[in-house]
């Protein structure tokens, strides 16, 4: 497959993937990072750092409104919910387990 190629399929997934979280906010950020290891903060975090190593000046908080679609603020006071015990258990427990490999 021609790069340029790759980098464009690469980008149009990416951007599904957005509107996709975007969509679906009654996803919490912890069932993400219990499920699948990774958030929305952490995809900001990787953005970000992309533009870094780019010199490209988007900073976290602007990558993060990327993300999230506006501003994490907003986004926080509208669809984050307090974390279960259950929730904070599995994410504790993923977290010994990331540590022990």
């Amino acid at each position: 497959m021609i790069q340029s190629n790759n980098v464009e399929l690469e980008a149009a997934a990416f951007r599904k993937l957005l509107v996709h979280l975007q969509q679906h906010p009654e996803v919490q950020n912890i069932e993400l990072m219990v499920l699948a290891d990774f958030c929305r903060n952490c995809l900001a975090k990787w953005y970000a750092a992309a533009a870094a190593e780019r010199e490209i000046d988007i900073n976290y908080e602007q990558a993060r409104e990327i993300v999230y679609g506006m501003p994490y603020s907003e986004w926080k006071d509208k669809h984050q919910r307090e974390a279960t015990p259950e929730q904070l258990a599995a994410y504790d427990a993923k977290q010994k387990l990331k540590a022990q490999s």
